[in-house]
């Protein structure tokens, strides 16, 4: 085998530098228009290298969704939200660690998937399925903490844990489109401060219970946090 350089590096790390370079180009400028000389451009690798280990561009954006899906799902593994004692604390502190990692770029606090997802859900079947088990996935992550919520305080009403679930990605996934409509990252927080109250409404919550000056420090405390998440 011969010893990768510069210019021809192994193959694994010209996969992770391509997958790093649709990660941040796709949010930047969509999946359609992405080309794969801008990808290669953005990797520092040949359009051989590509090719080498995608065969198409299809292929990486499903790569690129499973590269997404993994990197993120260890960055909320280890996210501050999972310490309150307090199951309903817990979904309050998601959505307000997901609030403060918004940054005033909307590329980079925007999620791949979801861009991804809108524009391929008919084009390239094979992308909106990487993308939807992504998303799914992540929202599978809080649904023991909302029904253990539900115990907790007695909630008896015609929902469920998975479809609350469900909906904290439709609202997030929401304001990341009209922070980029509005060019405006203030939109996106804004709506994930409705996502809140509506939470709280559900679970007959006033604003001052639950801890709700710790999940409001703790909000403060990860915003400098700003991940390529």
């Amino acid at each position: 085998m011969s010893r990768p350089t510069k210019h021809a590096p192994e193959r694994g790390d010209a996969r992770t530098r391509l997958l790093e370079a649709a990660r941040d180009t796709i949010r930047a400028k969509g999946f359609a228009s992405a080309s794969i000389d801008d990808l290669c451009r953005a990797a520092e690798v040949t359009k051989g290298a590509f090719f080498h280990n995608f065969g198409s561009k299809e292929a990486l954006g499903v790569a690129a969704a499973e590269f997404w899906a993994r990197t993120t799902s260890d960055f909320f593994a280890a996210a501050p939200y999972h310490h309150p004692p307090d199951a309903l604390e817990r979904v309050l502190a998601y959505v307000a660690f997901r609030k403060a990692i918004i940054t005033e770029d909307l590329a980079e606090s925007s999620c791949l998937v979801g861009t991804m997802a809108q524009e391929a859900y008919m084009t390239f079947p094979s992308i909106r399925d990487a993308c939807g088990a992504s998303m799914f996935d992540h929202a599978s992550t809080l649904e023991a903490d909302i029904e253990l919520a539900r115990r907790e305080r007695g909630v008896t009403d015609d929902w469920t844990a998975e479809s609350l679930a469900r909906y904290t990605q439709t609202a997030i996934q929401g304001g990341f489109v009209l922070a980029k409509a509005g060019n405006d990252a203030e939109l996106a927080r804004e709506s994930l401060a409705h996502l809140e109250r509506y939470i709280r409404l559900l679970f007959r919550v006033a604003d001052d219970e639950t801890g709700a000056r710790s999940i409001r420090t703790q909000s403060s405390a990860c915003s400098a946090q700003t991940p390529s998440v």
